[in-house]
Order: structure tokens, then C-alpha cells, then sequence
């Protein structure tokens, strides 16, 4: 089985190299290759993770110019897995908020669903180190889009998964055009719809402690104002 682990850069030159080791320490006998797709990073980003490449033959990047937003690169990502025959591809933040040995919890899962969802809520609260006002959002916002979709997962906004990618190959991946918190519950409600299987595994999410976090305002109330209209499109057959 070949998989492809994407993680979209902005400004993670003081990560990228540790998040590189960390998957390259992770015990399995699976090819995990790693792509990373970067928008122009003005601290180095994509200077650091050339140098890697020299000694890692699985390390690849994708170089954008300008900051053109986590759903496009990780379209982006998933359209260049579909044109390179990988089997299964993984969604992973750079900040090394995602510990790269719960990859073994997807391998052990995926022979029998089409979607992994790495879970901060499945079994309680699982994350460290987030202010209080930012966890109550995360948690009240998954509750709100479980309500809207109709989906019994309790993370719908977790941005750490793996995705079978003949899930991918039937979507038209240049009609998706939300971003953070919307992305990653549009793609799961597209995925269900779709007759897909997702379950859930529980992670334990750590907040940054270096760099800068990417979420904003305007990311928080698309999702507020999108996932209504997810619904109301599979009611209208759109």
C-alpha cells in the first residue's frame, strides 16, 4: 500500500524539519511518501524542505505562488496523489499539532472504510493546550455541523485523516472552494453522500507552541454561513 502523507506550509520553517523526522520515525512496514505543498513562505519554508529532499527520495513539494488557502493546496495535494497511483493519502498539519504515530491507527483501519477521521471528540475532549474561548468554538462548531449534516461523527472539523483515494477520484475537486473549518466538513458530508464509509479514531491534538495559528474570523463565520447550504443542496439535488 502506498501512501501519501499532504501537508500544506505557510510560514513552518521552525517545524517542517522536526514534522519530516517524526514521519520518518514512525514504525511500518506501509511506503508513506510525503508531500508538501507550500504558498511562497517568506521565512524559508520550501528552502529548508529542498535541502531535506537530497537525502529523502519520498520528500516532494509543490511550490505555489502566493497564499492561495489550505482547501486549494490541499486539492492541489490530492489531484497530484491521483496522477502518482497512491493508494491512500493523509491529511496532516504542519505545526506538529498531529503526532505522526497515529498514522498506525489509520494503516490499521483503512482495509475496512473509505475515510479515517483523526477525533479530538470521540471519546471526550482531547486536546492540550488550546485556550478555553478557541476550544468551546471547536467543540460547539462540530455539534452545529453535526446537527446541520445529519452525520454522526463528532470531529467533522478535524483536519487529520486519510482518505482512500478512489473516495477522491469521483469528486470534482475544482468545485470545492471552502476553506478551514467549512473544507474539511464539506469534504466529509461530499465523501458521505457519496455512499463512503468514515469512521472515527481517537487523537490527542496539541495546540502550536511555535509560530503562529492560521484561523480567523472570516474562516470561523464561512463555516457558520456554509453548512446550512451543504445540506440544502443534497435536499435540492445540487
Amino acid at each position: 500500500m502506498n501512501f501519501l502523507i499532504i501537508t500544506p506550509t505557510y510560514n513552518e520553517n521552525a517545524n517542517i524539519s522536526t514534522l519530516i523526522s517524526k514521519i520518518r520515525d514512525v514504525d511500518t512496514e506501509v511506503n508513506l511518501d510525503i508531500l508538501i505543498i507550500d504558498d511562497a513562505s517568506p521565512d524559508g519554508t520550501a528552502s529548508t524542505i529542498k535541502k531535506i529532499m537530497q537525502n529523502d527520495s519520498g520528500l516532494h513539494l509543490i511550490e505555489r505562488e502566493g497564499k492561495n488557502g489550505l482547501a486549494s493546496a490541499y486539492c492541489d495535494g490530492f489531484k497530484w496523489a491521483i496522477n502518482n497511483n497512491y493508494d491512500y493519502v493523509i491529511q496532516m498539519d504542519a505545526d506538529l499539532s498531529h503526532s505522526p504515530n497515529d498514522v498506525l491507527k489509520f494503516i490499521d483501519k483503512i482495509d475496512a472504510y473509505d475515510i479515517i477521521i483523526g477525533s479530538r471528540y470521540k471519546t471526550g475532549v482531547n486536546v492540550v493546550n488550546w485556550p478555553l474561548r478557541r476550544l468551546i468554538l471547536s467543540y460547539f462548531a462540530n455539534i452545529y455541523a453535526r446537527i446541520f449534516t445529519g452525520m454522526n461523527i463528532y470531529d467533522l472539523t478535524s483536519g487529520y485523516k486519510c482518505i482512500n483515494i478512489e473516495a477522491l477520484k469521483v469528486i470534482d475537486l475544482d468545485k470545492v472552494k471552502s476553506e478551514g473549518y467549512s473544507f474539511q466538513i464539506e469534504m466529509n458530508f461530499i465523501f458521505s453522500n457519496k455512499g463512503f464509509k468514515l469512521m472515527e479514531v481517537p487523537i490527542i491534538f496539541h495546540d502550536r507552541t511555535v509560530g503562529e495559528s492560521k484561523m480567523s474570523k472570516k474562516i470561523i463565520f464561512e463555516a457558520i454561513l456554509k453548512v446550512p447550504l451543504f445540506r440544502i443542496k443534497k435536499i435540492l439535488g445540487l
